[in-house]
């Protein structure tokens, strides 16, 4: 009989996490079982060799090597291929689960069939007491961001209705992945999930955040918060995913405020760190536009009135300083992190 959830971890040089991780995981409980599918993107720190041990003593773990570093979307895409479990839960490998983290994720799914993805409550790992992620937020400039981020820890309680899930530590309908096609493997990571959010919200599924699924998290552990090979992929990914999933008659409305917060975005990244990567990413989007393009064609084709079942969920555009305000929030909060 097969699980009915699959956990899905993809490492690359991530040993040093695995002696928090994968106890805590192994000793989880969930409704109709789990298998746990680890995809190493070709680690040099022994990663596959302490992965290859635990799945020796426990049946539920598997290994898949990938010979080159696909990156997150591509690797999460092939272990859903795999995938047994009616649900697919992606989850970062520098997390500690807290007890009854994936029973409450599989119970939220299984509450609601229209439910496409549920959110963990992630927490800062310095301070278990402060939400880092609690699902999506997005507003009617693009801009998306971790709702919740730096607030009081949630108490538990039923599923909270949100835009869409952090793939973080998230479970996923696997009937879902499979109708939208997964994760954009072109994304190679961050935004992949909020290009799939908001796919699946324009084809009509529904998302939530388990209050009591808390996963303590890492931040940024493993490709470093604010690093050029971070910038460069936001900067190209979010032009992506807005030029993909805007429907036409918002993004006709406010393309003004669009291109102007990201403008207005560039020169801070730019003067306050010396870096370009931002700037070459928006240009590297720009010259890899025209699948993009396709596919939104596609996409909107598929699901036509896209606007009025997103409007919803998209808030209002806020004033930069309060944008500037929420960044340096987060900052404040990695600062005391690295003092400690």
């Amino acid at each position: 009989m097969n699980p009915r959830t699959t956990v899905v971890i993809v490492t690359w040089n991530g040993r040093t996490h695995l002696d928090g991780l994968m106890p805590a995981l192994l000793a989880q409980e969930a409704p109709g079982g789990f298998e746990v599918v680890v995809v190493d993107n070709d680690s040099r720190d022994g990663t596959p060799d302490v992965i290859a041990e635990i799945a020796s003593r426990d049946r539920r773990v598997r290994l898949i090597s990938n010979p080159t570093n696909e990156g997150f979307a591509p690797a999460n895409n092939r272990a859903t291929d795999e995938a047994r479990g009616e649900f697919v839960v992606t989850l970062n490998n520098d997390t500690v689960l807290e007890p009854g983290w994936l029973d409450a994720l599989v119970s939220a799914a299984a509450s609601d069939e229209r439910i496409g993805s549920v959110a963990s409550q992630m927490v800062f790992a310095h301070d278990p007491e402060t939400i880092q992620s609690a699902g999506i937020r997005i507003d009617r400039a693009g801009i998306a961001w971790d709702r919740g981020s730096g607030d009081p820890r949630m108490k538990p309680g039923p599923p909270v209705p949100v835009f869409g899930a952090s793939a973080g530590a998230s479970l996923y309908r696997r009937a879902m992945l499979r109708q939208l096609g997964g994760f954009d493997p072109s994304y190679f990571m961050y935004l992949e999930d909020v290009d799939l959010a908001w796919r699946a919200r324009l084809a009509g599924w529904e998302s939530v955040v388990a209050p009591s699924s808390v996963v303590r998290h890492a931040h940024s552990a493993s490709a470093g918060e604010g690093s050029p090979f971070k910038n460069w992929h936001l900067g190209r990914n979010k032009v992506w995913t807005i030029a993909r999933c805007y429907p036409a008659p918002g993004l006709l409305e406010y393309l003004p405020a669009i291109i102007g917060y990201d403008l207005a975005s560039l020169p801070y990244t730019m003067v306050t760190r010396r870096d370009l990567s931002p700037l070459r990413g928006r240009i590297a989007a720009l010259r890899g536009l025209r699948p993009i393009l396709r596919s939104r064609t596609r996409l909107h084709q598929t699901y036509p009135g896209g606007w009025q079942r997103t409007r919803e969920w998209m808030e209002p555009i806020e004033p930069p300083t309060r944008v500037f305000a929420r960044y340096q929030r987060l900052r404040d909060i990695l600062s005391h992190r690295d003092s400690r």
